[in-house]
């Protein structure tokens, strides 16, 4: 057990952001690597991405943190908690969770690239959390690195002074030094005073088989030791410290953690519905008056039905969500039942690809199969009493004639483009259902354009189409502006005359029928032949719409009958026929995950 005695005006709390492929886990890994946290032979590329997922898609999906201990030029040694953070747009909860827990950032710009999208997202969040940014030029050792222009764009964009940006290369290792004085001499020590009574703030958890749920803690005001008996003001849970420490990466157990320190907090917390991330922990005997504020929920924009593909393994996958909602405040779940594909859950995400994530560490992490329905938006529904409903799923949307007006929500797109692109970009812009807003030059050849799209439009390959359509130099980013009243249809996929909720969508009466054709199509090809004809129609509100037809596996019932009276062959075909019709009647079509993503894909 390490015993120590903490100053805090020689800790810095600080978080490294910057638009996806910027290089802030490179970055992080030299950091480590100078502060001799791990030694050469230890390091290994993307240290602090810890998930198979992570080092496969070269993406920080989880914030990580560590603690590193640095000798400055003055000659004080320094206590550094570093917390490396996701740079995609789908993980900006991540982003603003971990900035809760500092005083500053290091804002990563790429030389190659300039200012992006979530630099400018990231840095606004910073901002709003009141930290001291300190801008930090990568990737300078590259030959098609632009160091004046991409200041001029830290400058103009962001509103930094473009003297205070620091020019590193993270792969060589050149301005590393720079960087970490910066950090010593322009971030403030975390306030808070250790006298007083225990005020820390959970900033993220997980679940961990062997020793429960594991909390990371940034301790606010006051100190907390091992075998203090703790409360957790959110849920009113009481439970006694077990074990204290912080990562270095590896572990290091301690006494206590003082005001201003990071670490993580081990209680023997089995009750996983009793864990808030952003709640405030305290003293049950002497109690803080005022929980930390914490930080803002972010509602799920988008929303799939997950259904176990195995029927045995629904008490299975209620019990990993449960465990993955812990490490991800912004997942949400709830029970549902689909008369197609029988009992399972209505899970909320940010975006696709946190759904895509999910579905992932669901089927890798606990070994799950799982079949993934069409993704939907939360809409708003005005009924005829005059009173609104939220519904998330299309299933949920009351009869025709029991609604007024449905509102869908509207998000402000700013896309980052070389003018190159500008004209492509707004040509496919137009089929979005969108509003063009403004277009800022931000140098002679980089553009923000601006536009008001509804989110149903966004769910579905918008991200891809966009990198496809410049090449892979645009980025974008979004934020919610609220719900606007839209004509939308609800569109019902039928098999055999029987709806199929998991396939039903709402969409705009514009493209109705060619959706629902589209669909249809894509189902044909899809779902394999059976014995029986399988019919499928497109359907809005009374009235189908498009009908197309799985043609049944056919035996030949002829092939024993050379020559002889026409009669007997038209006997046999005629029972045939008819045992198909009676098959038609109790046949079930299994439906395959296949068709389920097709629908998906838009052309």
């Amino acid at each position: 057990m390490q015993e120590r005695k903490v100053e805090r005006d020689k800790i810095r709390n600080f978080s490294i952001i910057a638009h996806i492929d910027h290089g802030k886990t490179t970055l992080s890994d030299r950091l480590l690597e100078l502060t001799g946290a791990v030694s050469k032979r230890e390091l290994e590329e993307q240290m602090l991405d810890s998930m198979d997922l992570e080092k496969e898609r070269g993406i920080t999906i989880k914030a990580h943190y560590v603690r590193l201990n640095y000798k400055a030029k003055d000659g004080n040694e320094y206590i550094l908690n570093l917390i490396d953070t996701p740079g995609h747009v789908d993980f900006s909860y991540e982003v603003s969770r971990s900035l809760a827990a500092c005083e500053g950032a290091l804002l990563v710009v790429d030389a190659t690239q300039g200012v992006e999208a979530q630099t400018v997202a990231n840095a606004y969040l910073a901002i709003d959390n009141d930290l001291t940014l300190i801008p930090v030029i990568n990737k300078i050792d590259l030959p098609s690195a632009e160091i004046e222009k991409t200041e001029e764009q830290i400058e103009h964009v962001v509103g930094l002074p473009a003297e205070e940006a620091i020019l590193v290369s993270a792969k060589t290792g050149q301005g590393i030094e720079d960087v970490l004085e910066a950090i010593i001499e322009r971030i403030p020590p975390p306030e808070g005073d250790e006298n007083k009574p225990l005020k820390a703030l959970i900033f993220d958890s997980w679940y961990n088989p062997y020793r429960g749920v594991v909390l990371l803690i940034k301790v606010i005001e006051g100190k907390i030791r091992v075998k203090d008996k703790i409360k957790l003001m959110f849920s009113g849970s009481v439970y006694n410290v077990e074990e204290l420490g912080f990562f270095t990466p590896k572990e290091k157990k301690v006494n206590e953690l003082v005001a201003g320190e990071t670490g993580y907090l081990i209680a023997e917390i089995k009750k996983i519905s009793d864990i808030t991330v952003g709640d405030t922990i305290t003293h049950l005997k002497n109690p803080t008056k005022k929980p930390f504020p914490g930080f803002k929920k972010l509602k799920p924009m988008i929303f799939a039905g997950f259904y176990p593909a195995d029927k045995t393994t629904h008490e299975e996958l209620s019990d990993a969500l449960n465990k993955l909602s812990l490490n991800d405040s912004s997942f949400e779940f709830e029970p549902e039942n689909s008369p197609a594909l029988g009992f399972g859950f209505r899970c909320g995400f940010l975006g696709l690809l946190h759904r895509e994530i999910v579905q992932e560490r669901l089927e890798r992490e606990f070994n799950l199969t799982i079949i993934t329905t069409a993704p939907s938006v939360r809409y708003m529904v005005e009924l005829v009493d005059g009173n609104k409903i939220e519904i998330d799923s299309p299933a949920k949307l009351p009869p025709k004639n029991e609604y007024v007006k449905i509102e869908e929500p509207f998000m402000k797109v700013m896309i980052f483009t070389p003018q190159r692109f500008v004209g492509t970009i707004m040509k496919f812009m137009e089929k979005k259902r969108s509003t063009y807003k403004t277009m800022e030059y931000i140098s002679e050849q980089r553009v923000i354009l601006t536009y008001e799209v509804p989110f149903a439009e966004m769910v579905v390959e918008f991200y891809d189409n966009i990198k496809l359509l410049t090449s892979g130099y645009a980025s974008f980013d979004y934020e919610f502006i609220g719900f606007k009243e839209s004509k939308l249809e609800k569109l019902e996929i039928l098999i055999n005359g029987e709806p199929v909720d998991a396939l039903s969508l709402i969409v705009s009466k514009d493209i109705a029928y060619r959706r629902g054709r589209d669909i249809l199509l894509k189902l044909k090809r899809a779902i394999p032949r059976q014995l029986f004809e399988v019919i499928l129609q497109a359907k809005i509100g009374g009235k189908i719409i498009a009908r197309e037809t799985v043609k049944p596996l056919r035996k030949n019932v002829l092939a024993k009958c050379y020559g002889g009276d026409i009669t007997r062959k038209r006997k046999l075909l005629e029972k045939q026929k008819e045992g198909k019709k009676r098959m038609k009647k109790i046949g079930r079509v299994e439906i395959p995950q296949e068709a389920f993503l097709s629908i998906l894909k838009t052309d």
